[in-house]
């Protein structure tokens, strides 16, 4: 490591002590469950420079995005005490901090400085005005395109498309004779896979989970008008076997040049310019979600965040390891050893005003998705809950995974639009009604 890495990692270890951890001659241990991306992947690099400093060693639980939400779930629902941190989210965090499930973050020192996180990101990561979880990183979501391929469609992307320009180009730039398929999209089943990004997407067409008296409203024109879209776009010009396909599964295609565009979550846009891992680094330009002109865009809002089950028995310990995690000095870290360009984005007010990270190509971009999202008004009829990519209640989670895969059955043509829909209709509003919504 360069003299300069060391210091930024002093640095960001200046926020901790090791007290806790040698009080008794013996180091300590927790334990964290986090998600595969490719920020998370970056954290564990670093956490020797947090073990060395404290004496706090770390085990590592990393699961795949589904099976997280499972096991984290699980285990805070039956106190089993696996974990001393999870990696949440906005969905979970309000729901569990009000369940007293968390340990309420509202104790982290002055130098951490808990007013620079973005407001976005700490309002959906409280209850009642006190943070349960640390946005390690903060996303929306938007377009992520070939300069290359969509010049040589002779198109221009504007800066803020429509979904008919998007299929348009997605029509153009697909070259099967060379594996290109003109766009990417989440199909896999999954609340916060491919759920997350057509219920997004279903916003722009005027759709909605509830109406106001909590009915589903999978029986109407909206909702059929969003995944006849979708399916008919994806068939046309997707990759084979979409409707599996997640996150990671598309950021690989993506990075290998398989890809035209790709709309999701803002965090990949460091990994599909970083020319380390991406084979169309120097040729990716960036665009806010599509709307259809109804005045809402298809893009979320979402926080990757670190919280304390309230059981854990290395509670100080977890509050050391996030309080480094989520500090403005690890984010020096990052970028004095891989650029700023790699550092975790969206957290923080401080990093946007930065004059080195705002020379980012994205960073723009992604700060004006992040407050273009309102959670608190996400639909174009009115709904009665919080929430873009989902409904902020508890029983959504089982709900949205059934119906998300009754859709991707529909995307990988075991059923058909309509069947999916009217069985989603079915579920959600049997679910409501048996707990007591309706």
């Amino acid at each position: 490591m360069s003299f300069k890495s060391t210091l930024c990692a002093a640095t960001a270890l200046s926020l901790i002590t090791a007290s806790s951890a040698f009080a008794d001659g013996h180091s300590k241990t927790i334990t964290i469950a986090t998600v595969n991306n490719g920020d998370m992947i970056r954290m564990q690099g670093y956490t020797d420079e947090f073990t060395k400093a404290t004496g706090i060693d770390v085990e590592w639980v990393t699961l795949e995005e589904n099976v997280l939400r499972q096991r984290v779930t699980t285990d805070i629902t039956t106190k089993g005490g696996a974990f001393d941190i999870m990696t949440i989210g906005m969905y979970e965090t309000p729901i569990w901090g009000e369940n007293g499930w968390l340990v309420a973050l509202d104790d982290l020192s002055e130098e951490y400085d808990v007013d620079d996180i973005l407001p976005a990101m700490a309002g959906g990561l409280s209850h009642n005005g006190t943070l349960y979880a640390a946005p390690f990183y903060g996303e929306s979501s938007m377009i992520m395109y070939r300069t290359d391929l969509m010049e040589k469609a002779g198109l221009d992307m504007p800066e803020a498309p429509t979904w008919e320009f998007i299929a348009e180009a997605a029509a153009a730039m697909t070259d099967r004779d060379n594996e290109i398929n003109g766009i990417c999209l989440r199909g896999k089943a999954g609340w916060g896979e491919g759920g997350a990004f057509i219920t997004a997407m279903s916003n722009s067409f005027g759709a909605r989970w509830f109406d106001e008296d909590w009915n589903a409203q999978f029986d109407t024109e909206a909702w059929a008008n969003t995944l006849n879209f979708y399916k008919t776009m994806m068939d046309a010009a997707g990759p084979t076997g979409y409707a599996t396909n997640g996150f990671n599964e598309n950021l690989s295609l993506f990075q290998q040049g398989k890809c035209g565009m790709w709309i999701d979550a803002t965090v990949a846009a460091s990994f599909v310019t970083n020319p380390k891992d991406s084979t169309v680094a120097d040729s990716v330009g960036f665009a806010l979600a599509p709307d259809t002109g109804l005045g809402k865009r298809s893009n979320w809002l979402w926080a990757w965040a670190l919280a304390i089950p309230a059981g854990t028995q290395q509670q100080a310990e977890a509050k050391q390891f996030i309080e480094w995690a989520t500090s403005k000095s690890y984010i020096e870290l990052v970028a004095a050893n891989e650029g700023w360009a790699n550092v975790p984005p969206g957290a923080r007010t401080s990093l946007y005003e930065n004059p080195n990270y705002q020379s980012v190509p994205f960073a723009k971009m992604t700060l004006d998705s992040i407050l273009s999202a309102d959670p608190n008004d996400s639909t174009v009829d009115p709904s009665p809950y919080v929430g873009i990519q989902f409904a902020a209640i508890p029983e959504f989670a089982g709900i949205a995974t059934e119906v998300s895969q009754e859709f991707s059955a529909a995307y990988a043509g075991q059923q058909s639009i309509a069947v999916a829909l009217e069985k989603a209709q079915a579920l959600t509003n049997d679910a409501m009604e048996a707990a007591g919504y309706r």
